[in-house]
């Protein structure tokens, strides 16, 4: 039977994808050993999603709770299966800034090291496998806040004539700016990915990803941005903004049309180690306040804020994706979730257990 592999399967695109690709009829092994647990807690868990694969999907999910750093218990599951994986998508990661800043070694550990290994593995068990790994739009660093930003009533923007008004693409630079530890250790494991696919000439892939969010995530204040504002007003709790005065743009996309893409990809591989920005584009992006307005309006509840006037080190004041060449290579592919149903999906999927305590 065709496998794929899925790191990080518990969590909102792992899981995503795992659920996708189980309906469709393949063999999908999932890799996850609820780390976000340790890194955020109890409120970070999202084991919920690896049992609802396996009561869903039966024997089509195959779980193994196993921790992407350790080579002996890898090699086990890549000789088990060996060939037969077809696809491997790799989301496991340390997601956040903060988090990173606190235990750099743990945190370049999972997100390059981890990534070493995949790639490794790979390319000794299953070499003509598809390799797509979820990288982040943090691998620019804070370059894009030098873009000449005009201040306007909700958010920071671009003049329509400026060259990067339709969103930034794959040519900025990521030398000489503030990545963060994380965009740091993300950045060494994309030129990992993009090496093993041009010295090796694997089919690799790495998507370069602005907001990816969907009700399977767990949304808590390190991680997680929109599901947490979300969480927030639902139980009362008050929420921090932290600097740029709240007018910070993310473009946000559904996991829905995250794995969509990284269908396209499997369908048409290529090799060479191709790099893609993933986002929502012009089509679909939010300040906070603007997202702030739009949960009052789904949730008919004024969210409590408080505003704390430094930003995140390395924290984007404003990012939008420009898709021209993924679009290009894959022109079938378009954006399903806008950023206003994307928030809808979160609120009726969730607000019921959130309020319960869950």
């Amino acid at each position: 039977m065709p496998v794929v592999m899925v790191t990080g399967s518990a969590g909102l695109i792992g899981s995503e994808a795992a659920a996708f690709y189980a309906e469709k009829g393949y063999v999908v092994v999932g890799l996850d050993n609820n780390m976000r647990q340790t890194l955020f807690g109890s409120e970070g868990t999202t084991r919920d999603n690896v049992e609802q694969l396996k009561e869903k999907h039966g024997s089509s999910y195959i779980h193994y709770d196993t921790d992407i750093r350790n080579t002996a218990e890898l090699d086990e599951i890549f000789t088990r299966h060996g060939k037969d994986i077809q696809l491997i998508i790799h989301t496991a990661a340390q997601p956040s800034h903060d988090w990173a800043a606190r235990e750099p070694l743990t945190d370049f550990h999972i997100n390059a090291t981890g990534t070493l290994n995949l790639l490794e593995m790979t390319r000794t068990h299953c070499e003509d496998a598809v390799f797509i790994f979820t990288s982040t739009n943090k691998v620019y660093g804070d370059r894009p806040n030098s873009l000449p930003l005009v201040e306007l009533a909700s958010r920071w923007e671009l003049e329509p004539a400026h060259a990067c008004y339709k969103g930034i693409d794959e040519s900025m630079s990521v030398d000489h700016c503030m990545h963060s530890l994380f965009g740091a250790s993300k950045l060494a494991a994309d030129l990992l990915v993009q090496e093993y696919g041009q010295y090796f000439n694997m089919r690799t892939v790495c998507f370069r990803g602005g907001v990816l969010s969907g009700s399977r995530q767990s949304g808590v204040q390190l991680h997680g941005f929109l599901n947490y504002l979300m969480k927030c007003a639902v139980t009362d709790v008050p929420y921090t903004i932290f600097g740029y005065e709240g007018k910070q743009v993310r473009d946000i996309i559904h996991a829905s049309d995250v794995v969509a893409a990284f269908h396209e990809c499997f369908q048409n591989p290529r090799r060479g180690g191709r790099v893609y920005n993933l986002g929502g584009g012009r089509e679909s992006n939010v300040s906070i306040l603007e997202s702030i307005e739009l949960i009052t309006q789904i949730t008919g509840k004024k969210l409590s804020y408080s505003y704390i006037d430094q930003p995140r080190k390395g924290d984007h004041k404003w990012y939008i994706t420009d898709m021209s060449r993924f679009k290009k290579d894959y022109p079938a592919w378009s954006l399903q979730v806008p950023a206003g149903r994307v928030m809808e999906i979160i609120y009726a999927e969730n607000a019921s257990r959130w309020k319960a305590g869950g």
